[in-house]
């Protein structure tokens, strides 16, 4: 197995990053190496797979602390072949191994009392949820798409059908823990006699012992395998916003339900338009001419463009609303606006003839003309007692 990288180092993080700095990381890693952008080279699926692994795990409070204490081992019961400590088999979706924690930093009863107590190990438990992240252009968020997105996730062995026993062979009820999956122990210190639980040793904390494990899956009843989502991406979806695909996560347990699929949209900027909540602001260059005795421009929008006339002696910073323009809200049947800013475009590259063209036009011109210019001037003279 090839040696894994450590995940703060995969985002690009220190240990000790916060949940808004493992979150912005892992935006910013995602889309940098989002396979959509780099399809001729195939090396970026993997990039991708090991950011969301690294994410999934770090963003979770209880599977980094988990990996911050026993490294890969911690969160992944096949890493190195067989787990942390030697443990073999199915650590439960992780479920096992939470328990094993709780009874151990969690069973002390205090002083001379009684051990924590402990689930059943052979119960069912949810799967674990996985994450993903998928990148939309602009419009597909604005208009809604249906995107195939490939996960991976835990699903149960089909050789064995999750019983992790190979042909007809079956498991049998630990003798040591009587499928507790844990065994008391007692120790007397000078302050008293402690009890405390810990994994059985025989069992390995599962319960029950295969004689014959499932060749495919090693005893584990699980496997993890690669299959494709149909994902249905509303229109109005924001940048960075989650989705969940119930049931779509890792298989359960013993039977237990399978977690779910979290999805990180990514939306890639556009050329033209910008987005704030559900509104589209956009910037329309207009000439000189068009400016000073108004004229009819055609308007982008994110359903096509549209006419729009402004009237004379349009200032550049002037915005206009088109209404219903914007986005459409999501889950919703209304939109947002679109805001158009106007900049007037100041012609270069003059030749000699149009430039005195221009000073006879401007010699022509009176202070009416320069309502702005003139109040600033009084304003002045006001201030300054002129």
């Amino acid at each position: 197995m090839a040696e894994k990288r450590d995940y703060y180092e995969v985002l690009g993080i220190q240990k000790g990053a916060t949940e808004d700095e493992i979150k912005k990381a892992f935006r910013k890693k995602a889309r940098e190496n989002h396979p959509d952008l780099h399809p001729d080279d195939p090396s970026y699926v993997e990039k991708f797979q090991e950011i969301n692994e690294a994410n999934e795990v770090l963003s979770d409070p209880e599977k980094r602390k988990r990996y911050d204490q026993f490294g890969h081992a911690g969160v992944d019961p096949s890493y190195s072949g067989g787990g942390m400590g030697g443990f073999s088999g199915d650590m439960g979706g992780f479920g096992d191994l939470g328990d094993i924690f709780e009874n151990i930093f969690g069973g002390f009863g205090g002083f001379g009392g009684g051990g924590g107590s402990r689930s059943n190990a052979n119960a069912p438990r949810r799967g674990s949820d996985i994450q993903e992240s998928v990148l939309i252009n602009f419009m597909d968020a604005c208009n809604g798409i249906k995107k195939e997105i490939k996960i991976n996730r835990m699903s149960i062995c089909d050789s064995c059908k999750g019983s992790g026993s190979d042909g007809a062979s079956s498991s049998e009820i630990c003798p040591d823990c009587q499928g507790r999956g844990s065994v008391k122990t007692t120790q007397r210190t000078p302050f008293g006699a402690i009890s405390s639980t810990k994994p059985c040793p025989h069992c390995a904390g599962k319960g029950k012992i295969i004689k014959n494990p499932c060749q495919k899956c090693h005893g584990v009843g699980r496997l993890r395998v690669q299959k494709t989502v149909s994902v249905d991406i509303p229109a109005g979806i924001a940048d960075g916003q989650p989705m969940r695909l119930s049931g779509q996560g890792d298989c359960g347990v013993n039977g237990g339900p399978s977690g779910d699929l979290l999805i990180t949209v990514s939306v890639k900027s556009h050329p033209i338009f910008r987005r704030e909540g559900f509104d589209i602001h956009c910037d329309i260059p207009v000439t000189y001419m068009e400016a000073v005795l108004g004229a009819e421009i055609t308007v982008p929008t994110i359903d096509g463009d549209v006419k729009y006339n402004i009237s004379e002696g349009t200032q550049t910073g002037t915005v206009f609303r088109l209404k219903n323009k914007g986005v459409k809200k999501l889950h919703r049947t209304d939109r947002g606006n679109q805001y158009v800013k106007i900049y007037v475009e100041v012609p270069k590259n003059l030749t000699k003839k149009q430039k005195d063209l221009l000073k006879e036009f401007e010699a022509s011109l009176s202070e009416k003309n320069y309502a702005k210019r003139q109040s600033f001037f009084e304003k002045l003279k006001k201030k300054f007692d002129l």
